[in-house]
């Protein structure tokens, strides 16, 4: 049944809009008028999604975690409430604001009336659904459980949500800081340097302490070589990329990056959060062992212990227990292989993740706090010394060539 997008006027005179399926466009029109809308502009919404579709529009829109949480937590409860799957997803494409997921959600619910899974449907849209969300989806369905299924993908997205933005926050400051940082010593190298650097060399008699020439050699070079350094940064910065991007290059820099202090640290507590958040939820979501350690090994974002995880696998598939190979791989800490032990010998492997995952969001908050905590002052103090180093090393000529002017 087509799907038609609609702006108007409800019964109280304000704007409103959202979409309505009806067999045309008359019948539309008349469905909106019978529910008290007077309608300003209509559309049929399934020939522009299948045409934006044939130009990758909806592929590439652009879908937030947080509006992915918010429409799974909306179908969840109309699910919940008795409602049929089909309308569930109609009443949902009015709902959400995101417009990729309101045009998405209309064609599943044509695809799922036509008699079609749900899961398979959003098969079609592998960058906004996930492989965690499809097969979450898919063990819901098959279990007639999707509900709580939805239900727990929406606290899985939220999670990760929460932990992107503690993440984004912690590097903001000490970015921004250091951009500054550059474009102060640019503006202080390249234009205010070269300026005091010729009134310097018009008295012959100065004396230059050691430290004022390399400030001024180091400024001579930057402004006589800046096309030479921006290239080497970009090129430097490009062979970087291209060499993290290959398997081998990728594997390198994941272990060195574990290895590194304090965000080393951080990076594994980040790793091993999201590997016992997200088996947790797949597990709890009868998603089986052996597919849902395929799936978690790829949203651990780091090689080395994505290939810890894959040796544990193939133990599992043999018959073995998941904490013996995650302990020989020497990647996950003692008290996550130890809860892991005991929720396997007890059977609550799922309850134990969820609290080793909680136990370390807790830690990841802690640790991006006293990350952030320790890297304000640290770059304001590293700051302060450079650009005072540099005018330190200015002013002492300026108050020698003043009293030679005395």
């Amino acid at each position: 049944m087509p799907v038609f997008e609609y702006k108007g006027l409800n019964k109280q005179g304000r704007n409103t809009k959202g979409v309505v399926d009806a067999d045309s466009l008359r019948a539309a029109k008349t469905k909106l008028k019978r529910d008290g809308v007077f309608v300003t502009d209509i559309k049929d919404k399934t020939k522009s999604a299948k045409k934006a579709k044939g130009t990758g529009a909806v592929q590439t829109g652009r879908v937030s975690i947080d509006d992915l949480s918010m429409m799974t937590r909306q179908l969840a409860t109309l699910i919940k409430a008795n409602i049929p799957l089909v309308d569930s997803l109609a009443a949902v494409s009015e709902q959400v604001e995101n417009e990729t997921l309101a045009t998405i959600m209309a064609e599943m619910r044509n695809f799922v009336n036509e008699g079609g899974a749900f899961y398979k449907g959003l098969l079609k849209y592998p960058k906004i659904f996930d492989t965690i969300y499809v097969s979450m989806v898919e063990a819901g369905e098959m279990s007639g459980s999707l509900d709580v299924i939805l239900i727990r993908l929406a606290e899985f997205k939220e999670s990760q949500s929460d932990m992107n933005a503690r993440v984004k926050s912690a590097l903001f400051y000490p970015v921004m800081m250091l951009v500054v940082t550059i474009l102060v010593l640019g503006i202080l190298f390249v234009f205010v340097i070269p300026k005091i650097t010729e009134v310097f060399e018009s008295t012959p008699e100065l004396k230059m302490p050691w430290y004022s020439e390399i400030v001024i050699a180091i400024s001579g070079f930057m402004v006589n070589y800046w096309m030479v350094i921006l290239g080497s940064m970009v090129g430097i910065t490009l062979l970087f990329l291209n060499w993290k991007r290959t398997p081998a290059g990728r594997a390198q820099w994941d272990q060195i990056f574990l290895q590194l202090p304090v965000v080393g640290k951080l990076g594994r507590i980040i790793a091993v959060s999201r590997f016992t958040r997200t088996l947790s939820t797949l597990l709890n979501g009868g998603v089986p062992m052996l597919t849902a350690m395929s799936i978690v090994r790829n949203v651990v974002d780091n090689e080395t212990i994505a290939k810890a995880i894959d040796v544990a696998r193939e133990n599992i598939s043999e018959g073995e227990s998941i904490a013996g190979p995650l302990k020989k791989s020497g990647q996950f800490p003692p008290i996550v292989i130890h809860m892991i032990n005991i929720g396997e010998k007890t059977g609550e492997l799922e309850n134990m993740l969820t609290q080793v995952s909680d136990a370390y969001d807790f830690q990841v908050k802690n640790a991006v706090d006293g990350l952030t905590s320790l890297l304000a002052p640290v770059m304001i103090i590293v700051m302060g010394c450079v650009i005072g180093i540099i005018v330190f090393a200015v002013m002492v000529p300026m108050f020698e060539l003043s009293s030679l002017g005395g």
